[in-house]
């Protein structure tokens, strides 16, 4: 049997429906922003310099805070283990992960940036979870369309190598194309349009050979885009259900339309369509 004590910790950690439960979860993400900006604040060396051991202090003070509220969490849970397998129980846990390994890795103490999954929270406490359908929506578009990103991919990735290779024969070594895998580095940063800048062609043929990779990257670019919106347009349509306005035989409102998006008149109810 749970305890009075873990249920009224269950209350305030858990319970976003009640007041001291939600100023709980708006305290916890105030102090998840002020964590992750003072481990920011600590990269810039002006401030490392002058405010390193204030800087170290309030992280170990932050990740106290966030031990004591996942092992409270584990303690009112009334599913404890479905909690700990959860995303946000991996998440909470994962947050504060980092500052324990920089005692035994220098540098891992920058990681717990990651905190900021925890700031996802905000939708649930601010009752925002209906634009998550949203997101919902794009996740769906960008799953249908996976098989084709992989098999553009996979055109990119020969083309790359072919090219990288072919450069690797005409510049050689003494033009910084110092191996096949190098080349083919040059080709990718070339026909993905960022060019560094590092290695540069330097005969006729190279460089011609350069100009036509940038206008195949050029082309190409726009593939991606195009097939993840083609899926979300077909992800948004099915979203929609073809109710049709009797007034003006509009159709393609949304599922839960009460009015007419053409006319403004009411929709008839789905049953009565049903019945019809």
């Amino acid at each position: 049997m749970r305890s009075q004590m873990q249920k009224a910790i269950n209350d305030v950690i858990f319970g976003t429906d009640t007041p001291a439960g939600k100023r709980f979860d708006l305290f916890l993400i105030y102090a998840i922003l002020a964590s992750v900006l003072v481990v920011i604040l600590d990269t810039v060396m002006s401030l490392h310099d002058s405010y390193h051991r204030l800087f170290f202090l309030l992280e170990w003070f932050f990740t106290a805070i966030f031990t004591i509220e996942y092992a409270l969490r584990i303690y009112s849970s009334p599913l404890r283990w479905q909690y700990i397998r959860s995303f946000y129980g991996i998440v909470d846990f994962v947050s504060i992960l980092p500052s324990y390994l920089s005692l035994f890795f220098v540098g891992s103490s920058y990681l717990v940036v990651v905190r900021l999954l925890r700031v996802l929270r905000i939708f649930r406490v601010l009752k925002l979870v209906r634009y998550l359908n949203e997101a919902n929506v794009l996740m769906r578009s960008m799953r249908q369309a996976r098989r084709k990103i992989l098999l553009f991919f996979c055109v990119v990735l020969v083309l790359t190598t072919i090219f990288g290779s072919l450069m690797y024969v005409i510049e050689g070594r003494e033009n910084g194309f110092t191996s096949i895998p190098k080349s083919i580095y040059w080709a990718v940063i070339t026909i993905t349009t960022v060019g560094y800048g590092d290695i540069t062609p330097q005969s006729a043929l190279g460089q011609t050979l350069a100009a036509i990779m940038m206008l195949i990257g050029y082309s190409i670019i726009a593939v991606p885009t195009g097939i993840i919106t083609a899926e979300l347009a077909v992800e948004i349509n099915r979203q929609r259900e073809i109710r049709e306005c009797k007034y003006c035989h509009a159709i393609s409102h949304d599922a839960d339309a009460v009015y007419c998006r053409k006319c403004g008149k009411k929709l008839p109810e789905q049953d009565d369509e049903a019945e019809s």
